[in-house]
């Protein structure tokens, strides 16, 4: 089932444009989208989050279109970029006060669930914790009102590896609860292990959406991994 779909999104910029892009998300699946710096990834989150305004095309959530329901939609996902950038010098506890009048369903036993899971400390602030901890404290914020999609832009960034390995296993949990996962990310190892389809997207256009198993077979060669793929594909598209 199509939980999430994008038909045919633009957005111009003086030195870039994100090109009819179309794609569409599975219900309980995980998708990893990938592409170089630039390519055009942040630029489609937030699109897809109306934190920039498309110049055409459509964007709809569980069969609604985002413009005219946004609010609602909200609801019922969750996003995180890497790191923590707002109210640096409140404590933890006073921004999930904050947060939790904005979500219905927000889930406080949820909430501290995933704080102890992540060894987060509700009485420091985002200023006192290292970048991999504001990933984390982010994640458990977006984590926390039952979200039904997530949207993560570089979320095991400034992570571990033993925290990274920790974080991919909560994916893989969220998918088998049904939750679905988008996320970008240049660690293509992460998708490797986790990631169900693939969007691989350059020069601001979609190149391919597939599983991850097609895309592997379809774009690689023998012995290739996907970071060499994507590696080679990037060369050759500006050879």
């Amino acid at each position: 089932m199509e939980i999430v779909t994008l038909s045919n999104v633009c957005k111009s910029y003086p030195s870039f444009c994100l090109n009819k892009v179309s794609f569409s998300l599975e219900q309980g699946k995980i998708t990893g989208f990938i592409g170089r710096n630039g390519a055009g990834k942040t630029t489609t989150i937030k699109s897809m989050l109306n934190l920039i305004h498309t110049d055409s095309g459509e964007i709809r959530y569980f069969g609604l279109p985002l413009y005219g329901h946004e609010t609602e939609i909200k609801q019922r996902i969750g996003y995180s970029t890497g790191t923590v950038s707002w109210y640096p010098r409140k404590t933890i506890r006073q921004i999930i006060d904050v947060t939790r009048l904005f979500y219905k369903n927000w889930d406080e036993n949820a909430c501290r669930h995933y704080m102890e899971l992540f060894s987060l400390d509700e009485r420091k602030k985002p200023i006192e914790l290292s970048e991999g901890m504001k990933v984390k404290c982010n994640l458990m914020f977006a984590l926390s009102h039952r979200a039904e999609v997530l949207i993560l832009d570089e979320p095991t960034s400034g992570l571990d590896p033993f925290s990274r390995d920790e974080l991919l296993e909560l994916f893989i949990k969220l998918k088998e609860n049904g939750v679905t996962i988008l996320f970008s990310t240049h660690i293509t190892s992460d998708l490797e292990r986790c990631a169900d389809n693939i969007i691989y997207i350059s020069s601001g256009e979609i190149k391919a959406e597939c599983p991850k198993l097609n895309f592997m077979e379809n774009c690689g060669r023998p012995g290739e991994t996907l970071e060499e793929i994507i590696l080679r594909l990037e060369r050759e598209a500006r050879a």
